[in-house]
């Protein structure tokens, strides 16, 4: 699969000394969702804003459908449809006249049939002459979305598009991004709900202080840095954990109460141990009254990398 984008030694430092991007490195494949994590202020936006010539970066480059994006900085606009946090639009025009003026700004000529086809994927075609500050707030997202398609993009950048949606919308929207990478496609998503990212990304990056911590498959992920996480509710609290279960990864809480397994790996190697703990502490009398036994998920391991948690990646 060839790569729409590339990255390369990407830096952007703000006046103060802000440090926003620090030697990113990163590749999109053509026709793929790839969602990038990360907290407030990791530097996601700043990322999406350099791509598309919004943000002037201080190092790096920045190639897109072949080109260089600095000095083909229009080609590689006319290309690329960003949806961006901030709602942007004129609230007292009407649906249909904002999504026409989007597709015209990028040199489009005229297209009714797919304004209405746009409109119309996106459950806005009943909408269209509704003034957009009559519409609810995840509607209002979803014309931002139909402006950043007018012009048929090639690469579509949302970032956090389902913020301030419900539930309901945020599944439909879902689906709607689904369709996009059905049509060819390729469309790069950054979030705050990780469940997003386990439901339709095909690959997932986690940045963090202006670095690119990780980016793999979701499947990868999980079988490198995937954990498997017991406790054993004790009946008589202990003062240490017990010699004869050094060998596995345990430790105390709850004043002596829980012993608790953390460890193996996302190819079951963690349920293996803990089923051998449970026949070992039943062969050595060392009884327990309750055991939860869950995986590592997605989440998890996104956590466990931004608050600097060893999380043992082996890219």
């Amino acid at each position: 699969m060839d790569n729409i984008l590339d990255i390369r030694g990407l830096k952007k430092t703000y006046k103060g000394g802000v440090r926003a991007l620090d030697g990113v490195e990163l590749s999109i494949r053509s026709g793929e969702i790839f969602a990038l994590l990360g907290p407030n202020g990791a530097g996601k936006t700043t990322l999406i804003g350099a791509v598309c010539g919004l943000v002037r970066p201080t190092g790096g480059t920045i190639s897109a459908f072949g080109m260089d994006a600095t000095r083909h900085w229009k080609a590689v606009r006319g290309r690329i449809g960003l949806v961006p946090q901030e709602l942007s639009f004129d609230i007292f025009d009407k649906v249909i006249r904002q999504v026409r003026y989007s597709r015209g700004m990028f040199g489009c000529a005229p297209d009714e049939a797919r304004i209405e086809e746009v409109l119309k994927s996106l459950s806005l075609w009943d909408k269209r002459d509704v003034q957009i500050r009559e519409l609810s707030g995840g509607m209002k997202r979803r014309v931002m979305i139909a402006k950043a398609l007018a012009h048929d993009p090639d690469l579509l950048f949302l970032d956090e598009p389902t913020a301030g949606v419900d539930v309901e919308l945020r599944r439909d929207m879902w689906r709607q991004i689904d369709a996009l990478r059905e049509r060819g496609v390729t469309i790069i998503l950054t979030t705050h709900y990780i469940e997003e990212a386990e439901e339709m990304a095909d690959r997932v990056g986690v940045i963090n202080k202006g670095k690119l911590l990780l980016v793999d498959d979701k499947d990868t992920i999980m079988a490198k840095l995937g954990r498997t996480e017991a406790h054993f509710a004790l009946p008589v609290a202990l003062g240490a954990v017990p010699g004869v279960l050094s060998a596995y990864p345990l430790h105390l809480e709850e004043e002596g109460t829980c012993l608790i397994y953390r460890g193996g790996d996302g190819t079951g190697k963690g349920k293996r141990e803990v089923a051998e703990l449970a026949q070992l502490m039943a062969r050595e009398g060392i009884a327990y009254v309750g055991l939860d036994i869950r995986d590592s998920t997605l989440e998890d391991i996104f956590v466990d990398l931004v608050e600097d948690k060893p999380a043992e990646v082996t890219a």
